[in-house]
């Protein structure tokens, strides 16, 4: 057994070393036709360290940042050569491969970021954190109340853009001597503006339940994932269904480790495939595509697991039931939403009941209202975006007084006179 792992690992690591050097060959190809902004106009940067497989945590920041770019000049500087040869091809934002230190470096020196922007806490964070002259900010790539969203690693990073008030409660009660008026700024969530697409099915009347689990998690307290204990039979009651319809969207890791995991998300794919096969007018739906927008907004019923989904609909404000874990290690913190929110408990007799009943419930939809104020602030339509923008140019004003400032020290950086003046409290 033991050898067994050993040939498993080694293949895969001869496979992965394979792949790497294909893609760091395809990045050499075309990344002269690609890196085509010029040196010294790229003003507000995403630091992407992982590679494709994390790119959804990316991916739900371009639209805010297309819109933010239309002020700014924005880039994305991503680390993995697979993940640079995937943006490219999935946005329009300017890419800029630095797979290397060297290549980091030199993107520094001829460009000269202000705003340096993070999605997630990977380990090659470090990395770009010791460079210093620009603000290091973590936007994050989701609201929840995971023991994630909690890291000291939030200390790292010169200032964190957060959703609202229920954030800098949560910063308060777990981080020691963590300065919050001074290093965070509620934005809401911006990506809810851009909550958009057309939906793959009919509007027939069938009421719409969206399955969205997460992964099986890396550690005990992360096991939040329901695909094994309660999405079987969540499938099996919608798919069996004439009046209900399924739209299935697991997280992109889900499986990865777990090889039981994985195969319940199999199972349900191929249940999803025989219903529409048997009744081609159910039109359920498995959604695996890199858009996130039309499933939060159009479903009647959203089930989630413990994580940034639960909160990516209580910005939509519609009902959500959430997979209560089943492992009793699973850190859930129950002192906000989730000590509110209506569970789906695991082995359930009837889960379209439950379905039903958080569908139809007045009172369950006031009390969401109310959370997603507390989440969020205000929810209006715009207004996130509005308040994004309003914390990057903050940033950028206070940048260019240090700027300012520490000229006489040798610190020669060309300051423009675009944006507004910013005398606010300063690091």
């Amino acid at each position: 057994m033991p050898l067994r792992r050993d040939l498993t690992a080694a293949r895969r690591l001869l496979r992965n070393g394979l792949l790497s050097r294909r893609n760091r060959a395809e990045v050499e190809r075309v990344r002269a036709q690609r890196e085509t902004v010029h040196p010294g106009d790229v003003e507000i940067v995403v630091y992407y360290a992982d590679g494709p497989v994390n790119l959804y945590q990316l991916r739900q920041w371009y639209a805010p940042l297309r819109e933010l770019a239309r002020t700014y000049p924005v880039g994305i500087l991503a680390r993995s050569p697979g993940a640079a040869l995937q943006l490219w091809q999935e946005t329009d934002l300017p890419v800029f491969s630095v797979t290397q230190i060297a290549d980091l470096e030199a993107f520094l020196e001829h460009r000269g970021p202000r705003l340096v922007l993070y999605v997630n806490q990977n380990a090659k964070n470090f990395q770009m954190l010791r460079y210093g002259r620009m603000w290091h900010v973590f936007i994050n790539h989701g609201e929840s109340d995971k023991m994630y969203m909690t890291t000291n690693q939030f200390k790292a990073y010169d200032y964190a853009l957060i959703a609202g008030q229920a954030a800098r409660d949560r910063l308060g009660a777990k981080l020691w001597d963590y300065d919050l008026e001074r290093r965070t700024l509620e934005i809401g969530r911006p990506q809810a503006d851009h909550f958009v697409g057309d939906v793959p099915y009919p509007r027939d009347g069938r009421r719409v339940v969206l399955y969205a689990p997460t992964w099986e998690g890396d550690r005990p307290a992360g096991a939040y994932g329901s695909i094994a204990s309660h999405g079987l039979d969540v499938a099996a009651a919608v798919l069996a269904s004439d009046a209900h319809r399924l739209v299935y969207r697991p997280h992109p890791r889900s499986g990865v480790l777990d090889a039981d995991y994985r195969a319940a998300h199999e199972r349900i794919v191929a249940m999803i495939r025989t219903a529409n096969r048997e009744d081609p007018t159910a039109h359920h739906v498995y959604d695996d595509g890199p858009a996130l927008g039309w499933q939060l907004a159009d479903a009647d019923v959203a089930i989630t697991d413990v994580s940034a989904m639960v909160y990516d609909r209580l910005a939509v404000g519609r009902p959500i039931l959430i997979a209560r874990p089943v492992s009793p290690e699973a850190d859930v913190d129950e002192r906000g939403y989730l000590g509110a929110c209506e569970w789906l408990e695991a082995g359930i007799a009837d889960p379209l009941a439950e379905i039903d009943r958080v569908a139809e419930d007045e009172a369950a939809l006031a009390r969401l209202g109310r959370w997603s104020t507390h989440y969020f602030g205000d929810t209006t339509p715009g207004t996130a975006t509005a308040r994004f923008h309003a914390a990057i140019e903050r940033l950028l004003g206070i940048w260019r007084l240090h700027a300012e400032r520490h000229a006489t020290d040798g610190f020669e950086v060309e300051i423009d006179d675009d944006g507004p003046d910013d005398d606010g409290p300063t690091p």
